[in-house]
């Protein structure tokens, strides 16, 4: 793009700190990325990279969306900031139509980050470590200031790590499985085994919580009132279909039992309608956002007040910086530290199928969804099947240094020589026995896309 002079100088001249500059200090590292190195780094012939890099440059108006794969890397972050490189310097971001869509790993998703459920920020994406925002929440929530912490949080894989060094003595999970979906299942598992004290909260009893000293049975999503965010922000109405069992409660009403019982007054709520009236006074973003107004359709946040119409897409004036100009974050290729070799020769991808959803522990309830698919695989090519003798259907082994499973082998040349794939969503074959959780410094994801692996004809 740089080479062939595709790039946007206008747009980088006025939406990109420090401008032509900026884009010379991308220069010096992208130099050296020849077509012939990076069809060397990436497998993919030079001459469809540049035709990639030509129509995206070219197109009036671009769009990159990207899965999982992207993010779960130990270099994840570098992933995405190399992506936005190439979105700015071709200004194919802050207009319409254009930007990168990363659609969100499951429903809500969006929605729980929006309202603050992350270890670094407060609803509506404002730093933990931002003290104004700190004395803001403080009072609306009737807490002492010096009672918000604001040091950042842990995540889902500092918190196994942290158990392990004793730092964390009991845990209390909801809607969570990560005995199935953590990556190096046995330091999972010896976590779970060794914490003090550990409460699940869940519509099933799980894998994990089989570990748990107690479980807590919650309504499902069909069980509830409430709301959901999808991917593209929009905040819509989640209305209950049917009423739970006796023994079943909301997730809300979980918790404030809990805090009444344990002696903490976190407010009287008598629906969720109350409670999102409490989160667009926590949330700017959200603050125009009320069940009066998403009765009929949904509507994008940023929506800043009861008279803003919503936002369909983000950055058309200025980016959500301090100078409300966009970074370019030049970054450079890192080889991954786990490679293949004589004792493990295949790279194993990890991923989801169609008929099942995630930890699987609500999809392989449904016989429907069960008569298409009910048992793990491994996806191996024609080529490498033939070397090891292996015929399709045939069970096989699947070994990593963190551990092994049984599984049956599918010849399919969707995949490559040297590389397998399998699904996560059986307990029977975890694949999370196999993943290593090395984690992005950034990020802290796994790299659920990379294991090293060698598969066995049993």
């Amino acid at each position: 793009i740089i080479d062939n002079k595709l790039i946007d100088k206008h747009f980088i001249k006025n939406r990109v700190e420090n401008g032509l500059k900026a884009l010379k200090e991308l220069q010096k590292i992208t130099d050296k990325y020849t077509p012939e190195y990076t069809e060397k780094i990436t497998g993919v012939r030079k001459e469809l990279l540049f035709e990639a890099a030509t129509t995206y440059a070219n197109a009036p108006t671009a769009m990159i969306a990207t899965g999982m794969g992207m993010s779960q890397q130990t270099v994840g972050t570098n992933n995405v900031y190399s992506l936005i490189n190439m979105c700015l310097i071709s200004g194919q971001i802050g207009k319409e139509l254009c930007g990168i869509n990363p659609p969100r790993g499951q429903n809500n998703v969006q929605g729980a980050t929006d309202v603050g459920a992350s270890p670094v920020n407060y609803p509506g994406y404002i730093p933990v470590t931002d003290n104004d925002n700190r004395e803001r929440i403080a009072k609306l929530w009737n807490v002492d200031y010096e009672s918000l912490d604001p040091n950042k949080g842990l995540t889902t894989l500092e918190i196994m790590d942290a158990i392990h060094s004793k730092d964390i003595k009991g845990l209390y999970i909801m809607g969570e499985n990560p005995v199935i979906t953590d990556p190096n299942q046995n330091h999972t598992i010896e976590a779970l085994e060794n914490i003090d004290f550990l409460v699940v909260q869940d519509i099933f009893e799980t894998e994990t919580a089989y570990y748990a000293d107690v479980i807590l049975p919650a309504a499902s999503l069909y069980e509830k009132d409430g709301t959901v965010v999808n991917s593209d922000r929009r905040v819509l109405r989640l209305r209950q279909a049917i009423n739970p069992s006796s023994e079943v409660r909301q997730d809300w009403e979980i918790i404030l039992q809990i805090a009444e019982k344990m002696g903490y007054n976190i407010g009287k709520y008598n629906n969720p309608e109350e409670i999102f009236d409490e989160i667009s006074q926590a949330a700017p973003i959200l603050g125009g956002i009320n069940y009066k107004r998403i009765e009929k359709e949904g509507i994008q946040w940023p929506c800043y007040d009861e008279n803003h119409p919503g936002t369909s897409s983000l950055f058309l004036d200025k980016f959500n910086t301090i100078s409300g100009k966009a970074k370019i974050i030049p970054v450079d290729y890192e080889a991954q530290s786990e490679t293949v070799s004589e004792e493990y020769p295949f790279v194993m991808n990890s991923g989801r199928m169609l008929f099942h959803y995630h930890s699987a522990t609500m999809s392989r309830k449904s016989d429907i969804l069960t008569s298409y698919a009910n048992e793990s695989y491994v996806i191996i090519n024609s080529n490498d099947a033939a070397k090891l003798g292996i015929i399709d259907g045939e069970e096989v082994a699947v070994i990593s240094p963190r551990g092994s499973l049984k599984t049956k082998a599918r010849i399919r040349d969707e995949v490559l020589t040297g590389e397998c794939f399998m699904p996560w969503h059986f307990h029977e074959a975890p694949v999370n026995a196999l993943t290593r959780n090395k984690k992005d410094p950034q990020s802290k994801i796994a790299p659920f896309k990379y294991s090293v692996v060698r598969i066995e004809k049993l």
